[in-house]
């Protein structure tokens, strides 16, 4: 199982628009968050539009790509009605090289080319937990939560 620190696998994909799309490749001093998700995933739908903005905001840094695997899926559709304008994969293998089992699903890719973070992203909390766990060097969102929220009793208890 990949884990937070190791190398991340790096693949090559094509975009629903048949751009090439390197996945962990050199990154030219940038990271890229990788995001899961599936076109009948009510949650993933929920955080498309949050994802655009983060990637706008943050456009300095990361780059965002979309990710999902199912064939039989209208992923040009999704894309219209969400009005995406991120690179969209779809690809099994990608996936299952970065062990995704659960939707959405986020991994976050350093400029080093390391795992920087990774967990399931249930809401923009979450997705912005993600570059936090990368500032403040955790290895995951539920790790970064569970000591903020641990923080957070302290501060109540004294």
């Amino acid at each position: 199982t990949l884990e937070v620190g190791q190398a991340a696998p790096a693949l090559e994909a094509l975009t629903l628009t048949g751009e090439r799309v390197s996945i962990a490749g050199p990154l030219g001093g940038r990271s890229q968050l990788l995001f899961f998700l599936s076109p009948d995933c009510p949650v993933c739908g929920e955080l498309t539009p949050a994802l655009m903005a983060v990637a706008r905001a943050e456009a300095e840094w990361v780059d965002v790509v979309l990710v999902s695997d199912g064939d039989e899926q209208d992923h040009a559709g999704y894309v219209s009605r969400k009005s995406i304008e991120l690179p969209y994969v779809v690809s099994e293998l990608v996936g299952k090289s970065y062990g995704v089992s659960k939707l959405p699903y986020a991994v976050l890719i350093d400029e080093n080319q390391r795992v920087s973070s990774m967990g399931i992203v249930n809401s923009r909390e979450h997705l912005d937990s993600l570059f936090e766990a990368k500032e403040r060097n955790v290895a995951s969102i539920q790790e970064y939560m569970n000591k903020r929220d641990e923080e957070r009793f302290v501060e109540v208890k004294s």
